[in-house]
């Protein structure tokens, strides 16, 4: 048992357990790029016991699962994406369905690390699992292709994972336009912009709030999100 664990543990009382988390939470956010949105915290009381509980085991499987990975700046830890994925969400979007927030926190850990959806769902549920599915690519296939079945396919997921991807694709936009990734052109970048704005485009109608804001975004770069 890791020491974030035995702390949880070892706190019995829910509210002053929603208090500590709380603290860390905003320490880990005060850490995040302010371009990523607002870090106010979570108002942890909003939620009931097991479902605190059960956000904060995701937060803490995803950070295991993504201990050792970097972001593309090869500086910032990999964490902070998936907890401001799921800020995003609760910030923005006014997301508090329980199951895409979790789904958000782990959304990349199948894809990028060890991690199965067999793991999601012996630890999250079925409901989770199946929405980091639905967003996860398959790495076994051709960059390209997998390009390509993500603006095939956005337009037809659930609406869990469509509010998960808007999220994603809002941050990992926003990073671009704060810092070049090590390695990428200037003709790359714009290039992202534009097939994230077709993969965008399949889930208009999903958030109003995620869809203009990524449509600011977007225009930052003359990319025009009908």
């Amino acid at each position: 048992m890791n020491a974030f664990n035995k702390t949880v543990k070892e706190l019995g009382d829910v509210h002053n357990w929603s208090q500590t988390i709380e603290h860390d939470m905003r320490t880990v956010s005060s850490a995040l790029d302010p371009l990523n949105g607002k870090y106010e915290v979570l108002d942890c009381m909003t939620m009931n016991g097991n479902q605190l509980r059960q956000l904060v085991k995701a937060i803490d499987f995803a950070a295991i699962a993504h201990r050792n990975q970097l972001r593309r700046d090869g500086k910032t830890p990999y964490i902070n994406h998936p907890i401001g994925v799921m800020n995003t969400l609760v910030q923005l979007a006014d997301c508090q369905d329980i199951d895409v927030l979790c789904a958000a926190v782990l959304h990349d850990t199948v894809e990028d690390t060890d991690t199965t959806i067999s793991d999601i769902t012996a630890h999250f549920g079925a409901n989770v699992s199946a929405i980091v599915a639905e967003v996860t690519d398959d790495k076994t296939l051709a960059k390209a292709e997998r390009k390509r079945l993500q603006v095939q396919h956005s337009p037809h997921i659930s609406f869990g994972a469509k509010l998960v991807k808007l999220s994603d694709k809002l941050y990992n936009l926003r990073d671009l336009l704060r810092e070049t990734p090590i390695g990428w052109t200037d003709d790359r970048v714009d290039e992202y912009f534009k097939w994230s704005e077709r993969v965008i485009a399949g889930m208009v109608g999903t958030n109003e709030a995620l869809e203009d804001e990524l449509r600011h975004v977007l225009a930052l770069k003359n990319v025009i999100l009908d």
